[in-house]
């Protein structure tokens, strides 16, 4: 592959394969529960998500003001020009009560999902993955001005670009980054490979998490990711993916004891809701296992007890898309469907 040769800007039209697969499914329950949760990612006081937004169970908007945002503390300053990943969108860095992601409209996906959309273009465009055509387009539309306009840019961004402008190679970029974001684009990864075998799926899923995410409990979290997708889309019930793959991460006899308590006291007091991989991968694998039957249910749950219910979102949208399909309801809002063309 060539880097570049794909624009960050172009129109691409009808990149997916003509049929969906449960590989296809888990891609579009990614980006579904992504977008649903967006107007209240982030969000750590329970109340304050539902006295702004209710119950989110449809595509809204987000809305200024942001109880719980921290951009009135979060700063970043490039280095130089090959740095400037922030540029129309660092007026708002250091304000208090900036919503994450101001500028999205309702049923539009958060920065991550946005790149994890470029993935999946390129590798169905080349026909297979290869990590220096991917960090040459990664870097190229996060360098292009108004690519996007999500007003945050995680910490694993901020560090890769901090490297990219000192002038480091880009495979030695990445940061030990121990968050969930870094999971965020392996079922579009997933979706876009041509068919192939487990091992292979796993080693080039851990080698995409390396470029940016060079922490090992990450990596261990993309393998077993790729494990329990690969076991649904070979028929298993999820639950039972989930038990048999989830080692080290999910423990049965722990999530049946935790159906006796509500969503909020397990997101929020047994685990933590927010993004370290440590509490938010067994949070995603707990909902998924859950939720296992019923695609809306889940990620409406994982949207309403806050934290960063959209990079959990990823990994629950992707697993009970796999296993159920996603409804037409979530398909028909979604703007990537737009972005992506149609492959429902």
């Amino acid at each position: 592959m060539t880097p570049g040769r794909l624009s960050c800007l172009a129109k691409p039209g009808r990149l997916l394969a003509c049929g969906m697969s449960r590989w296809d499914d888990a891609f579009w329950g990614s980006l579904v529960a992504d977008a649903l949760a967006m107007p209240v990612h982030w969000y750590y006081d329970r109340k304050a998500l539902r006295r702004d937004y209710g119950m989110v169970d449809r595509y809204m908007a987000p809305r200024n003001p942001h109880p719980d945002s921290i951009l009135w503390r979060s700063a970043y300053s490039p280095a130089n020009e090959l740095g400037d990943i922030l540029r129309e969108q660092a007026a708002y860095w250091g304000q208090a009560g900036v919503h994450y992601h101001q500028f999205l409209e309702a049923g539009e996906n958060t920065l991550n999902l946005r790149l994890g959309c470029e993935l999946h273009r390129l590798v169905r465009h080349f026909g297979g993955y290869d990590a220096d055509a991917w960090l040459g387009h990664y870097i190229a539309c996060m360098l292009t001005s108004r690519w996007h306009h999500d007003t945050y840019v995680e910490e694993y961004h901020r560090g890769f670009f901090t490297n990219h402008a000192s002038g480091r190679p880009p495979r030695e970029c990445g940061i030990e980054d121990g968050h969930i974001g870094g999971l965020a684009q392996i079922p579009a990864l997933m979706a876009a490979l041509p068919p192939t075998d487990l091992q292979s799926r796993c080693s080039i899923a851990v080698e995409h998490v390396r470029l940016t995410h060079r922490h090992d409990a990450v990596m261990r979290a993309a393998e077993t990711l790729v494990r329990i997708l690969h076991a649904i889309a070979g028929g298993a019930h999820p639950r039972d993916a989930i038990e048999r793959e989830g080692e080290g991460w999910f423990h049965v006899h722990q999530a049946s004891a935790w159906t006796k308590l509500t969503d909020d006291t397990v997101v929020g007091e047994e685990l933590s809701p927010a993004c370290y991989i440590g509490d938010a991968f067994p949070a995603a694998l707990y909902l998924a296992w859950k939720y296992a039957e019923d695609f809306s249910a889940g990620i409406e749950a994982n949207a309403m007890v806050g934290g960063d219910n959209c990079h959990r979102g990823a990994i629950i949208g992707a697993l009970l898309g796999a296993s159920n399909g996603v409804p037409g309801r979530w398909m028909a809002g979604l703007k990537a469907r737009d972005y992506l063309g149609d492959g429902a």
